[in-house]
């Protein structure tokens, strides 16, 4: 038995050999730690306190907590919740808030050391151990620089519209999601769930996930030593224009989970929002259902992060070549309704669907396709100009001096804190997947970089700083697709247009 404090309470758990986060997700109960990287120790959402100082609970064995002091976001003083809460709050620092309780904890224990959470380099350096995919940093770093001051009163029911109209799908803003109550798919499952996970060739269920792992007998996958893979081909011709695209990972935080009873309806995967688009035809609520209905008992199914750069679905690299009328050749990884997207913005254009090995993609996942297109317009044209989303939303970005200048026009924003952080979070992973986001995948299709780090996404360190503009009115629209595709087209631009992504 291993005991410990807490959140200032004794606690007693069996040591089966697994780590802090597994104690405490599947046996405690504290469902505000959360599993991003299972377990790789690098995306920091399972950040807690221990004896208070940040520890990442993934990879921190439960025998080494004996006799010490836990405290994850439910512990902290009802001072330091509320102060957290409401910069968070007032600065739309959370979106989806999966990072966001691992994020608190971490900058807490800064705080109670006397860290100056003012300067951009303390706040950076704390940061580095986390991933936040949603909201660009800025808003985090934002939020930790107004610590103590008065904040207006937010409407969070308009912020959860504007939200949920970002998203398309419901996504909720609130005090629970700071502080680790949003209630993601594997959060709500029962406690007398069994476990099943992914093996390479079957599913294992036992009653703890650490059980169902040690079963499979799957080895953590490491950072691989191989290049950026390209795919495809460029065509040959004597072009104007080229465009080389590799295997982009969307790095969702939340991995794919569900959870079902036998007579039941398995839990949404994609919960509070997020996702990207990469969870929208997901199976794990259908693989859920089965084995509850075949096993007739209440299963929660996982995957690991493995599982999820492996199995999940990517973005169709493409290889163009275009003249200087706007027409050429654009081959793309056969992916469905990749060819209608492509075409809506480049009519004239020949488009070559290819069969390659590789991992699953999708027309999806956020832009896939028009958005590549849009940049080769710009490309094209030799400088930036408006771009319009599927959605009706347009957008100019221009690049310099290390910060990003949005206008946008998506009609009258509802929430205008809101508007902002998912204008900067667009921005963030269109500048970051042109300038250094792939994955390495080898010639057999097998994907090698399984860790979270080997995606290659921007650090708050790297991050330029964004500036939002809105410039519509009438009813609202989603800004993100807009902002995404204008800030994708001008880091391209500002790179000088290289072949093959990323610019670096």
């Amino acid at each position: 038995m291993v005991k410990f404090e807490l959140d200032g309470s004794e606690v007693e758990v069996v040591d089966d050999g697994g780590s802090l986060l597994g104690a405490l997700r599947d046996r405690l109960g504290n469902r505000s730690v959360k599993d991003g990287c299972s377990p790789q120790g690098q995306c920091g959402c399972c950040t807690v306190l221990v004896d208070g100082d940040p520890r990442v609970a993934c990879v921190t064995p439960l025998r080494r907590i004996s006799g010490r002091h836990v405290t994850t976001v439910e512990g902290l003083t009802g001072a330091e919740r509320s102060r957290w809460v409401d910069a968070f709050l007032a600065h739309g620092a959370s979106q989806c808030g999966f990072c966001t309780p691992g994020i608190v904890c971490r900058l807490v224990g800064h705080e109670r050391r006397g860290a100056d959470l003012s300067d951009r380099q303390v706040i950076d350096r704390a940061l580095a151990a986390h991933l936040c995919r949603c909201t660009g940093w800025q808003t985090i770093r934002e939020a930790a620089s107004s610590l103590g001051e008065t904040k207006d009163q937010r409407d969070l029911d308009a912020a959860t519209r504007q939200a949920t109209l970002e998203t398309g799908s419901r996504q909720i803003v609130s005090e629970e999601v700071v502080l680790g109550q949003a209630r993601f798919a594997d959060d709500t499952a029962p406690p007398e769930a069994s476990v099943a996970v992914r093996g390479r060739d079957q599913v294992y269920v036992a009653q703890t996930l650490h059980e169902a792992r040690q079963l499979s007998g799957k080895v953590q996958g490491r950072r691989s030593t191989l290049g950026t893979a390209h795919p495809l081909l460029l065509p040959e011709g004597d072009w104007a224009l080229m465009l080389r695209t590799s295997w982009v990972e969307p790095a969702y935080l939340e991995t794919d989970a569900s959870w079902c009873r036998p007579d039941g309806d398995p839990a949404d995967p994609i919960a509070n929002g997020g996702a990207f688009g990469g969870k929208a035809r997901t199976d794990v609520n259908d693989i859920a259902r089965d084995l509850a209905q075949s096993r007739q008992n209440t299963i929660r199914y996982l995957w690991s992060r493995e599982d999820s750069v492996k199995y999940g679905v990517k973005r169709p690299p493409i290889a163009a070549g275009m003249r200087s009328d706007g027409s050429g050749v654009i081959r793309v990884v056969k992916t469905e309704g990749i060819n209608s997207l492509i075409r809506s913005v480049l009519p004239d254009c020949e488009i070559e669907e290819v069969e390659v090995q590789g991992p699953p993609t999708s027309s999806m996942v956020r832009g896939s396709g028009w958005v590549e297109a849009e940049m080769l317009k710009a490309g094209l044209r030799g400088q930036t100009d408006w771009i319009t989303s599927p959605t009706g939303a347009s957008a100019r970005a221009a690049i310099g001096d290390g910060r990003i200048r949005i206008e946008i026009n998506a009609g009258t924003p509802i929430d205008w804190v809101m508007f902002r952080s998912y204008c900067i979070g667009a921005a963030h992973m269109a500048y970051s997947w042109v300038t250094s986001e792939s994955l390495s995948v080898d010639e057999d299709g097998e994907v090698h970089d399984l860790t979270i780090r080997s995606f290659g996404i921007l650090n708050s360190a790297n991050s330029p700083e964004v500036e939002v503009i809105s410039v519509g009115d009438g009813p609202a629209i989603a800004a993100g697709d807009a902002v995404f595709a204008a800030v994708a087209a001008s880091a391209w631009l500002n790179r000088g247009c290289p072949v093959e992504l990323p610019a670096g």
